[in-house]
């Protein structure tokens, strides 16, 4: 339980001072991430604002004439009331950032961070952790922006698009991709050296802007609709809609992606996420809570350079593994 809950403190001075971390929130498809960001500071200070407020200042009166007694009134002072000074917290007050960022199209997990809390998601910025990634796609259609939404452009037969030669051209994308992460850092893949380099770590691009894919293969198929499941770094979105895009092209097809869903941004998943009705100040301490005890048990996250790998590794994995 946190400390620092509102069932047990009632003074909003008290919880800003630890209104400092990281939490995670589940951004839903159509919010634009300025929408998301404005309504997660509004609520912050709407929840702050209710809490017992500071000790208003006290005005010293002195009435009377100076040749007879005079009496003194001590009242509030008018200098901080709310109708004249506004409320205690505004969204100017918090320093907000965020180590993820996703597209209006897209839905997902995103770690923010709040006031010093910015300090750990520019570590997990310099970390460049790996995000997992479900993605449908639907084949025998090409769109403009290879997205759902976009308009239609051209049609193309599906019905001969069998599973396996789904799975073979996912082999095919993945094995590309990591020959590629070999030629960056100048190893011949088929060296004791290449052995070594992989057995140290996730191979990262000395780029990057260079995105990159780890994993990719085929989870679901019910033509004309399928799913991926991708592990990526340094990607966008635009990216990953040209997977799929190409995906169509090399099984002589189209294809373009209806749904976009980061489920893992390192360790931190999807199912720990706060749903939009939870955007609150409670939800968002209990979560900074949560994710401070995550980063102790893993240290490594922050550590670009550290030898272990856990974050490539899917949460609910690691856990049956423990």
């Amino acid at each position: 339980m946190n400390p620092f809950s509102s069932q047990l403190v009632k003074d909003a001075a008290s919880v800003w001072r630890v209104m400092n971390g990281v939490f995670s929130i589940y951004k839903p498809p159509g919010l634009h991430f300025e929408q998301m960001k404005e309504t997660i500071m509004r609520n912050i200070c709407r929840d702050l604002n209710q809490l017992k407020p500071y000790e208003r200042q006290k005005y010293v009166d002195i009435k009377g004439s100076t040749q007879a007694k005079m009496s003194v009134v001590v009242r509030d002072s008018y200098a901080d009331h709310p109708l004249i000074a506004g409320p205690q917290y505004v969204v100017e007050d918090l320093k907000f950032t965020y180590a993820n960022k996703l597209s209006q199209e897209s839905s997902g997990v995103i770690v923010c961070g709040i006031n010093h809390g910015s300090q750990i998601i520019q570590q997990l910025r310099e970390a460049r952790l790996t995000k997992f990634y479900k993605i449908r796609g639907i084949l025998g259609q090409a769109r403009i922006g290879n997205f759902v939404t976009g308009k239609l452009t051209h049609k193309a037969t599906w019905k001969r698009i069998r599973r396996h030669g789904i799975d073979a051209v996912c082999a095919y994308m993945q094995a590309d991709h990591q020959k590629k992460m070999f030629q960056m850092a100048g190893v011949d893949i088929r060296t004791q050296e290449a052995y070594d380099l992989a057995t140290q770590g996730i191979i990262r691009t000395g780029d990057a802007k260079i995105p990159m894919i780890y994993s990719i293969k085929c989870v679901d198929f019910q033509p004309p609709e399928f799913t991926l499941e991708m592990v990526c770094l340094t990607e966008d979105d635009d990216y990953l809609k040209s997977i799929v895009a190409e995906l169509g092209y090399k099984l002589h097809s189209f294809a373009h992606c209806s749904y976009m869903q980061c489920t893992q941004f390192g360790l931190f998943n999807v199912r720990d996420a706060l749903l939009t009705k939870n955007w609150n100040l409670q939800e968002i301490l209990d979560s900074m809570s949560l994710n401070r005890q995550l980063l102790l048990e893993n240290p490594h996250m922050l550590d670009p350079h550290d030898p272990k790998h856990a974050h490539l590794q899917l949460k609910s994995d690691a856990n049956n593994n423990a």
